[in-house]
């Protein structure tokens, strides 16, 4: 048989950290491959890595039979390889025929692009899928949806045999799928190829002809759709084993220190209720987009509820603002260290006390001696690794950034400490180190929520553990009794 597309052994690893381990699937052309797996398994790294974006460490692609290196998404392109991406990147004051020929814009003569044409091939693949969207538009005034559209066309200017789909509906209502899909079925029916990344089981099972599963970085299997059920495929997606998981103790018998009823945000989170109490750590489960990390930017003051309450030892308050927060008591870790979690050429001494600073000041200005005795006590207690306080915290490992992360958070004194992803990207060491800190913080009395997208990580460090999914609250479950298929069952829209 002709394969489109095959992948062969794909190795692939970041920071000496293994992401792919020799990863092969193939793809016939006309097929919807669907590619399914846990946060983290390795779906989108693959899929950069035949886009171009990823070089990797060993295997080969091969197009058509021929061996082939992308050693950008252009080449990737001209070779009829594209890629969109779960978080659209467009030029929003550009036109929808600008957005779509970018590159490869018709001309008229040396630096003159030829108008006329430009709208006339527009509409030209606008009709071949039978769209309304006015050529002439402004991206910007645009929905989602037809945003999404717009790079279904751009692959389709450029030829492309094989368009790569991240997450493609995961801003997408029920309607605006379904016309997504409609526009799939047709390209398939047309001879296109399409690799479908989706959590969203009941998608996968409408759309793909085979599906693929990864965990752990590695290949488990690909399976006709017609030749597997939901609950086989969710079994090979969570089968990791979980033996000598430790088991959890109960939360504290005691009052809830936070208390939050019927908070809602938009459309990321709505009706969510729950208790939170002191020595407790609370888990939160649920696939990208369910609405976690929204629920604790919300508690935190960074996106403020709509609407709800936020009680803190029984007193009701507005938090609208990370100051707020602190303030009652509230701590944060945020999801990406890098982004919003430190100032990078700030040492471990700076970035720590950040968050209380007035406690080491006297009459304006910094008592540095108290700052930097500080500073090295919590250096000692986290077990954080540094040629010294000022070093830059760039330069250390990320396990090491999330302990300056974690023990600024410590420093405000916080009551309620929200983490969020909190050992994502670091090796397994500096993992366990992050899990030991979480639950010594909770044996003191501190409570805490956790989202995590690994489940063997809620499962062993939580209490309890609530599962959301598309902004609201499916179930509660005793991480001591439950199993991996059960929480994706919750996690899993339809």
């Amino acid at each position: 048989m002709g394969w489109l597309l095959e992948i062969c052994d794909i190795t692939k690893s970041f920071s000496g950290v293994p992401v792919l381990n020799g990863v092969s699937l193939s793809l016939q052309a006309g097929e919807i491959h669907a590619l399914v797996g846990e946060n983290g398994a390795g779906k989108s790294t693959l899929m950069k890595v035949v886009a171009g974006l990823h070089q990797p460490d060993a295997g080969e692609l091969r197009l058509d039979g021929n061996p082939t290196r992308f050693r950008s998404p252009h080449e990737a392109l001209l070779a009829g390889v594209a890629m969109i991406h779960q978080e659209l990147l467009p030029f929003l004051d550009l036109t929808v025929a600008e957005n779509i020929f970018m590159g490869i814009e018709p001309v008229s003569g040396p630096g003159w692009i030829d108008r006329p044409a430009l709208h006339r091939k527009t509409v030209e693949l606008l009709d071949r899928l039978g769209l309304k969207i006015p050529p002439d538009r402004r991206m910007r005034e645009l929905r989602v949806a037809e945003m999404q559209t717009v790079e279904i066309l751009k692959a389709l200017a450029h030829n492309a045999r094989l368009i790569i789909m991240d997450e493609p509906t995961s801003a997408l209502t029920d309607r605006e799928a379904g016309a997504l899909f409609a526009i799939l079925n047709d390209l398939r029916q047309r001879g296109a190829s399409i690799i479908y990344i989706s959590h969203k089981l009941e998608e996968v099972f409408r759309l793909a002809d085979r599906v693929t599963i990864l965990r752990d970085g590695c290949h488990v299997a690909t399976h006709p759709i017609g030749g597997i059920t939901t609950e086989a495929l969710i079994s090979l997606m969570v089968g990791r084993p979980l033996a000598n998981r430790p088991r959890s103790a109960p939360g504290r018998a005691a009052p809830p220190i936070l208390s939050v009823r019927n908070l809602a945000l938009g459309r990321r989170f709505n009706n969510v209720s729950f208790d939170l109490a002191p020595g407790e750590v609370l888990g939160i489960a649920g696939l990208m987009g369910a609405g976690r990390s929204s629920l604790l930017s919300a508690l935190y003051g960074l996106d403020p509820a709509d609407s709800g309450q936020i009680s803190i030892g029984g007193r009701a308050l507005k938090i609208s603002s990370p100051r707020n927060a602190l303030d009652a008591g509230i701590g944060l870790v945020t999801e990406d260290r890098k982004v919003s979690g430190f100032i990078p050429l700030f040492g471990p001494r700076q970035n720590m006390t950040l968050a209380a600073l007035r406690r080491w000041c006297r009459f304006g200005w910094i008592d540095q001696a108290a700052e930097s005795a500080v500073a090295d006590e919590q250096i000692r207690l986290f077990g954080i690794r540094a040629s010294g306080r000022d070093q830059p915290v760039l330069r250390l490992s990320g396990g090491n950034q999330q302990k300056v992360v974690l023990a600024r958070s410590m420093l405000a004194g916080p009551g309620v400490l929200l983490l969020d992803e909190p050992t994502r990207g670091i090796d397994i060491a500096a993992k366990e180190e992050v899990h030991r800190i979480v639950s010594d913080l909770a044996r003191n009395g501190t409570a805490i929520l956790l989202v995590s997208s690994e489940l063997p990580e809620l499962l062993s460090l939580s209490h309890r553990l609530l599962v959301m999914c598309e902004g609201r609250i499916t179930g509660t479950l005793d991480p001591r009794t439950t199993t991996q298929e059960e929480i994706l069952t919750l996690a899993m829209p339809g």
